[in-house]
């Protein structure tokens, strides 16, 4: 697709009656031009064009180009403040760039505002543990867990933060509690907390044999 026929594309969508699905969807593949079409297009003003920002966003989130994502975040919270999916999208694309402080505070607004689900707990806790603050990410994690016992993940990343904070038992058994679980879609949970049940099981004669010496 040309540049040039991207905002006729967009007119005749507005014509149609399609524009509210093509402004939705424009971040749903690697074509920002199409989301910059839709922002540039004078109509479609307000919290709609919200959208086409988020999406331009996510594309920028997916390709690695932080700072333009967190620049196309901060016009769709400043035309839809409401929405719990751009604080997270934002945070995200902070966590990423190293801004951890203002990405926890950026999970904090999700939070705020959809309180409900456990990803923006997990995912501050990895904000939080990133920052050294091991005490806050667990309490984190806990609501992490708590709201979706299911997931593995939140389960392994509390045992990290456990074993950082010298809690081997506390880790140990997280670790087992995540390799109890379904696997789903990635393995990999699963293989890391077994790992670290062997390396746990590994240091354990050590330790013992540590007073004696």
């Amino acid at each position: 697709m040309t540049k040039a026929a991207v905002p006729l594309l967009i007119v005749v969508g507005v014509l149609i009656g399609l524009s509210t699905h093509t402004v939705v969807n424009c971040g749903d593949e690697d074509e920002p031009d199409i989301c910059s079409a839709v922002i540039g297009f004078s109509p479609l003003r307000g919290s709609l064009i919200a959208f086409a920002y988020e999406g331009r966003g996510r594309i920028a989130l997916r390709h690695g180009d932080w700072r333009r994502a967190i620049a196309d975040f901060d016009d769709a919270i400043h035309l839809n403040p409401n929405r719990a999916s751009l604080y997270r999208d934002r945070a995200l694309a902070r966590r990423q760039n190293g801004d951890l402080e203002l990405a926890i505070e950026d999970y904090d607004e999700a939070i705020a505002h959809d309180p409900r689900h456990a990803a923006p707990y997990h995912q501050r806790g990895l904000a939080l543990a990133a920052a050294g603050d091991l005490d806050r990410a667990i309490l984190s994690y806990n609501t992490a867990v708590r709201l979706d016992p299911s997931d593995a993940q939140p389960r392994l990343d509390r045992g990290l933060a456990f074993l950082a904070r010298g809690q081997a038992n506390e880790a140990r058994a997280d670790f087992e509690a995540a390799l109890a679980l379904p696997a789903g879609k990635d393995a990999r949970t699963r293989d890391a907390a077994r790992a670290k049940l062997a390396e746990l099981a590994s240091a354990e004669p050590t330790r013992l044999a540590a007073p004696g010496r």
